[in-house]
């Protein structure tokens, strides 16, 4: 069926009569450029924000990583994700070379005993090489590798002794979401006749660029649907238990309120202070008058159990000294107001 154009383009080729036509072709192709291809017999299997929390765990793992690496080898490394991308796992497996190798990691998790396919790791030869090098204590340097390349019997256990090592990141890459228990279940040298995930099922591929003192390389991490589901199920699963855990809790502070609510709490009243010779304590009588020095309309500070609350006024209710409260002082008053137990004289 023919294409058909929209109307920018419609309007470009229109004043391409006036200009010649060559402005309007390089707009067409602009505007074609700009637009992904996207298979609508092959929806997407994953949403955005999944896609968005795998690069988030994975940039979790370059860090880790980045940090091991540095401490294994004694090189200044680094590891960063390129992409985090769906594919159908016919893509992935048509771009491995004769001599390519894939790992299969077993994955458990959680109390889930399903079985699912395994995820696939595959490390691009020129790095893999670079790092079994530096174990055999060489310094990597002036090293050219094909992909003709084909490793050897003496490579072959130090290769598995590496991807153990960087499959065990996975483990604290994911441990704020779940407990991951990877485990390398075989080495594939011949990915071909790896049959265990359909060429039709889709997969997530996260590729990560890995830099290491003179030589580049690729990691790629292949996860497959099923398994890939089965993990964010387990998350969703515990989100949505804490969720319900957290809205069952009572309201803490109520719960405090009504534990300690019946407690029996002494107040005082802070009438005023006097200042008075030993002499003059010697001869007071009954009925004799103590001056507070303070009016008789002025504030009352209260205290609860030793700390000022509160600023009422003095006054009588029901034929009984009272206190009137006006206002609740803050932490700043109450610091400024605080009192010496000794100093209280007792409302009467």
């Amino acid at each position: 069926m023919a294409e058909v154009l929209s109307q920018s383009q419609i309007d470009a080729l229109l004043n391409s009569m006036v200009s010649g036509g060559e402005d309007a072709v390089e707009t067409v192709q602009k505007e074609e450029q700009a637009y992904r291809y996207y298979d609508f017999n092959s929806p997407k299997k994953f949403t955005k924000d999944r896609l968005k929390l795998l690069k988030g765990i994975y940039d979790n793992y370059c860090r880790i990583a980045t940090s091991q690496i540095n401490s294994l080898f004694r090189v200044n490394s680094e590891v960063e994700v390129v992409t985090v991308e769906e594919q159908r796992y016919y893509e992935f497996s048509n771009a491995l070379g004769d001599n390519d190798i894939l790992t299969l990691v077993d994955i458990k998790f959680a109390d889930n005993t399903s079985k699912y396919p395994p995820l696939l790791i595959h490390i691009s030869q020129p790095l893999m090489v670079n790092m079994i090098d530096r174990m055999l204590g060489g310094n990597a340097e002036d090293m050219s590798i094909d992909t003709s390349y084909v490793y050897t019997e003496l490579e072959m256990p130090l290769y598995r002794k590496i991807i153990e090592y960087l499959t065990m990141i996975l483990r604290d890459a994911w441990s704020s979401y779940l407990k991951l228990q990877p485990k390398v279940e075989r080495i594939e040298e011949n990915p071909s006749l790896f049959q265990d995930i359909s060429l039709d099922e889709t997969v997530v591929i996260i590729l990560l660029d890995a830099k290491l003192q003179g030589v580049t390389g690729k990691v790629s991490f292949c996860i497959p649907e099923t398994l890939l589901a089965g993990v964010f199920d387990v998350i969703d699963n515990r989100k949505r238990t804490e969720d319900e855990y957290e809205n069952a809790l009572p309201d803490v502070h109520q719960v405090i309120m009504n534990k300690i609510k019946d407690s029996i709490l002494t107040v005082k009243a802070d009438l005023g202070e006097a200042e008075l010779d030993l002499e003059d304590i010697y001869n007071l009588q009954v009925g004799d008058v103590i001056d507070l020095n303070k009016p008789h309309d002025s504030e009352v500070v209260l205290y609860v159990e030793e700390q000022p609350w509160f600023v009422g006024k003095l006054g009588v209710s029901n034929k009984n000294v009272a206190v009137k409260i006006d206002s609740r002082l803050d932490k700043a008053e109450n610091a400024k107001n605080e009192i010496q137990a000794d100093d209280f004289t007792p409302a009467m």
